[in-house]
């Protein structure tokens, strides 16, 4: 069984992205059990807070749930071509401090899907992704893409992907990035 922690870039309730993780739950991959995740909780990255206060405790816990995860999945929107900044200030914190990076990212498994409601998906977060998690010595799944344009046609009222098409190329990348990271 691979364990996958699923991190959903968007604090919305109605996020596009927490869909996806929804789905990969709801479609029972055989071999993969997905945990899903959000960001609530975490605070804005301050490092005078964190030297007064250590790390918070919602960190503390992803960092842990991270850190026994076989591999991390971002499902990331894209806000004005690039990363969402809440997402990039929780693996800001994840990274502190700087002595526990190689216990909770040092060689993990780690691929990037998004969803956008434009006609290109998410092609510019999920390239400003790579450099991040290259720099915390992630194992980086470059073996194929999933970027879900105009998701919101495509996302029911249950919160799930409903297209079959697009549902088939989700399972499809999930399970071939569940391979790598059992490799």
């Amino acid at each position: 069984m691979t364990r996958i922690l699923g991190i959903s870039g968007s604090l919305r309730t109605a996020s596009l992205n927490t869909a996806l993780l929804r789905t990969i739950e709801a479609m029972a991959l055989p071999g993969i059990e997905l945990d899903l995740v959000t960001l609530h909780g975490i605070p804005l990255y301050d490092g005078d807070l964190e030297a007064r206060d250590g790390l918070p405790a919602a960190v503390v816990a992803l960092k842990d749930k991270v850190a026994n995860a076989d591999a991390v999945l971002l499902a990331t929107p894209e806000y004005n071509n690039g990363i969402p900044g809440v997402f990039k200030n929780a693996i800001d914190w994840l990274s502190r401090p700087a002595n526990d990076i190689a216990r909770v990212f040092g060689d993990r498994p780690v691929a990037v899907i998004g969803a956008s409601p434009g006609g290109f998906g998410t092609i510019l977060a999920q390239d400003a992704w790579w450099p991040v998690v290259h720099t915390l010595g992630t194992r980086t799944f470059h073996g194929s893409r999933f970027m879900l344009s105009r998701a919101h046609t495509l996302i029911g009222a249950d919160g799930l992907l409903q297209d079959d098409k697009a549902r088939g190329q989700l399972a499809e990348f999930v399970t071939r990035f569940a391979a790598f990271a059992a490799d």
